[in-house]
């Protein structure tokens, strides 16, 4: 359905971030559209998220190996960041870059990983691969710690190829065995035992005795590669481009089959992914041009209603509807596991794929943590997001009618759009029947309150 209006700046927000208050999309509505984008892709203009501030609540925090706490502060800052898209973007880089924290059981790489994904979120993908290359916790992940000269491993070179960049079907064995050779040597300093209050943090190393400095010939091309000759060779393919841009497809604008099937199955709209793909090779990989061009574009503007919601984006979207935990909070460590337990453990992906986006976030477990989360938030008495739609519906007039009453609740709870299904139902629903009086209706508050659990009860808020 084409969006426009303050609907096309609410989906861009939900799309490009994490939701939006009242308050926030009132502020947005004065803006022109394309001066929002810009803005978005343009984080540096907007100040950083007061990390002292948490760590000062939150003491966990100055010991790395608290991983649950980490977890939860992650979601706050998806919360409270005014970088939306450069918090999104931090996600959607550690989907695609798939590193888990279980492994290494190393709290400090894992979080300086995050911060790489952050640093990084809107530069160039060969910067992205080559600061990725000399993450400590990668090269745990994927063992290039154990990659030598003479005795290479190939893990590192193999995912890079398959799932970082190009793609089953755009390589041979033998481009893995040669880029495997390349990156010998590139290994991290090993971190010193634990220290009283938690491990130490470890750093990029390069052992030039263990480099294999011999000729190899990869993707068609011969010299003495090393891994930074291997990434700039890699950057520049237009398999690369196709990869990437089906990967912002499915991340951006609508759910596409799971990874392992791309080779053999075609992209939703393979026009869109193509136009991604090209321009993705006209500006030479700068994502933050990307991006540009994807949230301006009318595929993207009109494709509301069309991913399923992963367990980060609901949580931290029904927080910033109902009002909490917009400073720190006791209960901002149990965020993760909320998230975690809706089949999206943050910094431990199940897997080098990452996770399966689509209708593989919801079951029947999976699906009643989710309407629970959103209808406890949506009823607790602190939860001022909610006061603050009951005091917009309440100034807007003496009395409305059912229709009307649902159409304020839908608005003021996202500017959300819904099936006539769904909008027939909640008009006919007990809290709405007859419409609403303030003056002399018994409890109208906590009518309005009834109207929003269910409209986050509803099967059209699972999606986005």
């Amino acid at each position: 359905m084409p969006q426009s209006g303050i609907a096309l700046i609410a989906h861009l927000m939900r799309r490009a971030g994490f939701g939006f208050s009242n308050d926030e999309l009132e502020t947005l509505a004065g803006k022109p559209y394309d001066q929002i984008v810009d803005d978005l892709v343009h984080p540096e203009r907007f100040p950083e998220l007061d990390e002292y501030s948490l760590r000062r609540y939150f003491l966990q925090l100055n010991n790395f190996d608290t991983v649950i706490t980490w977890q939860g502060a992650w979601v706050y800052r998806m919360v409270n960041t005014q970088r939306p898209l450069e918090e999104k973007m931090t996600l959607f880089w550690h989907h695609v870059f798939a590193t888990s924290v279980g492994k290494s059981e190393h709290g400090p790489s894992a979080v300086k990983q995050l911060e790489t994904f952050r640093t990084n979120a809107l530069g160039k993908y060969e910067e992205i691969i080559r600061a990725l290359s000399q993450d400590p916790a990668m090269i745990f992940w994927l063992d290039n710690n154990e990659n030598h000269l003479g005795e290479p491993n190939e893990n590192w070179g193999r995912e890079l190829l398959e799932l970082f960049s190009m793609g089953v079907g755009n390589y041979t064995e033998d481009d893995i065995k040669q880029a495997s050779r390349a990156f010998t040597g590139w290994t991290f300093t090993q971190p010193l035992p634990l220290d009283p209050y938690g491990r130490y943090t470890s750093e990029f190393l390069y052992e030039d005795k263990d480099h294999d400095y011999s000729e190899k010939e990869f993707l068609g091309e011969k010299g003495r590669f090393d891994g930074d000759d291997i990434i700039k060779i890699v950057a520049k393919q237009t398999a690369t481009a196709n990869f990437i841009a089906r990967h912002l497809y499915n991340f951006f604008v609508a759910d596409e089959p799971q990874v392992p099937a791309w080779n053999v199955t075609d992209p939703r709209d393979p026009e869109a992914v193509k136009s991604i793909a090209e321009y993705f090779i006209e500006v030479e990989g700068d994502m933050r041009e990307v991006l540009r061009f994807i949230l301006l574009s009318d595929f993207f503007k009109n494709s509301a209603g069309k991913r399923v919601k992963s367990p980060a984006e609901l949580v931290a979207g029904i927080i910033k509807t109902s009002g909490t935990h917009r400073y720190p909070v006791p209960s901002m460590p149990a965020l993760g596991a909320e998230v975690a337990v809706m089949g999206q453990n943050l910094m431990t992906p199940p897997t080098v794929e990452g996770w399966h986006y689509g209708h593989e976030w919801i079951d029947g477990g999976t699906l009643n943590n989710r309407v629970n989360f959103a209808v406890k938030h949506v009823s607790q008495a602190i939860d001022d997001g909610v006061f603050r739609i009951v005091d917009l519906i309440k100034k807007e007039a003496d009395s409305m009618s059912a229709e009307d009453l649902v159409g304020r609740c839908l608005y003021y709870a996202g500017s959300l759009e819904v099936s006539e299904e769904t909008r027939k139902s909640l008009v006919d629903s007990e809290p709405a029947t007859g419409g609403i009086n303030f003056a002399v209706d018994e409890n109208p508050d906590e009518r309005i309150k009834d109207i929003v659990r269910l409209i986050v009860s509803t099967v059209d808020y699972q999606f986005v």
